[in-house]
């Protein structure tokens, strides 16, 4: 159902976006070009072939930033929550759903937590736009309020669209580095966003609780960790380099360091090139977007949590311990596995994708590299949505692949892992003899 409901949004959206109204010049969009944009808006990716301002009217804003808000946090738990406002129950099987699409472990008190994950994200949403106008209304009037509200929405949803089309094709937000409002706002929003609601209200309880759960340190400290990690080699790798950092000075350095480092984490938002950082930034900004958010969050990627669990497996086992163990906490090995089957799933969809984008777009006849593919393509599949320019220099069967990539890096581990956790305990166990491997 849950992937479903994400396959039925990017068809409504792709024919509202291919309206002649929705593009700026009247002409009808093209389907693969439509197809692409809805499904990079409701995957909360933002790779995009146009420009969001200066292709699309403000009806074809309007129609991506719906697809933005509904695929952020989900068909299924709109849907929950608007039968919770005019006063119906959910029935057993709506709150299965409804747990699934927010990565809850229990239906326990289901309906609370849809109220707090909707009600949480107008809450943050409404006063990010609210920050966000002190800047663009003295800057744009009354046009400032949309430019706030849309970048808002698209920040929370880790979806990286922008209508800053007006300053430049393609800017984004590479004019303002010294604007520390604008930053500092969407970096909140960001992490806000990537949370995930089960941490929210882990972190609403605690005055009552006193203690937060194993998965609650987990996200906060691996997302403390990563945003730490990818700003401090985001500046030391980018220092001078004049397509970059070069031309900034000390402090606007520090803060797109800072921001760049917070958007790879499934964002999409820049405020310098992309495609002009060194190859090496770029290998790192392909692990900060491979790990990803954290699960039943806005954002995507293999989630904090998994790489979490695959690293302390590693570290146990060298210690020759049996079990994984993060903080005094032993991890069930069905946990470990779901872990290792998410990462080993994402690296072959990757490497499936990078290479059929290799044969099919003549990449190198363009000026880019096989870095700048993988970039791409972990882009897509963790719902990033920086490019590298391989997207502008995409063919038709290089935009197929990725519009694939994007739906199965949005539904496609989180179905996976919740297909195998169904099925645990359905079937009588079968009494197996063990076979020895040796490593």
């Amino acid at each position: 159902m849950i992937v479903y409901s994400f396959a039925a949004i990017i068809l409504m959206g792709t024919l509202l976006l291919m309206l002649p109204f929705s593009s700026r010049s009247g002409a009808v969009t093209p389907l693969w070009n439509a197809l692409f944009t809805a499904t990079s808006a409701t995957c909360v990716t933002g790779l995009v072939i146009y420009d969001t301002y200066t292709h699309f009217s403000p009806f074809g804003q309007a129609v991506i930033l719906c697809l933005i808000q509904v695929g952020g946090l989900g068909l299924v738990t709109f849907t929950a929550f608007f039968n919770l406002i005019i006063g119906k129950k959910l029935g057993l099987r709506d709150m299965q759903l409804a747990s699934e699409s927010v990565s809850a472990d229990t239906m326990a008190d289901m309906p609370r937590l849809i109220r707090l994950a909707v009600l949480t994200s107008v809450v943050v949403e409404t006063a990010g736009a609210l920050l966000l106008c002190t800047v663009f209304v003295p800057k744009y009037g009354g046009k400032g309020l949309a430019i706030s509200i849309f970048l808002a929405v698209s920040a929370y949803c880790n979806a990286g669209f922008d209508i800053l089309g007006r300053e430049g094709p393609f800017a984004s937000l590479s004019g303002y580095n010294g604007a520390p409002v604008v930053l500092f706002t969407l970096m909140l929003l960001i992490v806000f966003g990537g949370l995930g609601f089960v941490v929210w209200r882990d972190l609403f309880e605690w005055h009552k609780t006193r203690r937060l759960q194993l998965h609650t340190r987990i996200v906060l400290k691996m997302t403390v960790l990563l945003i730490l990690f990818g700003a401090a080699m985001f500046l030391i790798l980018e220092w001078s380099n004049p397509r970059t950092l070069g031309p900034l000075s000390f402090f606007e350095r520090i803060n797109a360091a800072l921001f760049q480092s917070v958007s790879f984490r499934t964002a999409g938002f820049n405020s310098v090139d992309i495609g002009g950082m060194r190859e090496i930034t770029k290998v790192i900004g392909i692990l900060l977007m491979f790990i990803g958010a954290a699960p039943g969050s806005t954002g995507g990627g293999v989630k904090v949590t998994a790489a979490a669990v695959l690293l302390m497996t590693v570290v146990c086992a060298s210690r020759g311990q049996e079990d994984t163990m993060i903080h005094k906490r032993r991890v069930p090995k069905s946990v470990v596995y779901k872990a290792m089957a998410v990462v080993t799933l994402g690296l072959a969809i990757i490497g499936v994708t990078s290479l059929i984008i290799n044969g099919t777009a003549h990449i190198n006849d363009r000026g880019l590299t096989g870095i700048d593919v993988i970039f791409e393509t972990v882009s897509a599949f963790s719902t990033a949505g920086l490019s590298a320019g391989v997207t502008a220099a995409a063919n038709l069967p290089s935009k197929m692949v990725l519009i694939l990539t994007m739906f199965i890096g949005r539904v496609g581990p989180v179905a996976f892992v919740l297909s195998m956790s169904m099925r645990t305990g359905q079937k009588r166990r079968e009494i197996i003899p063990d076979g020895k491997i040796y490593l």
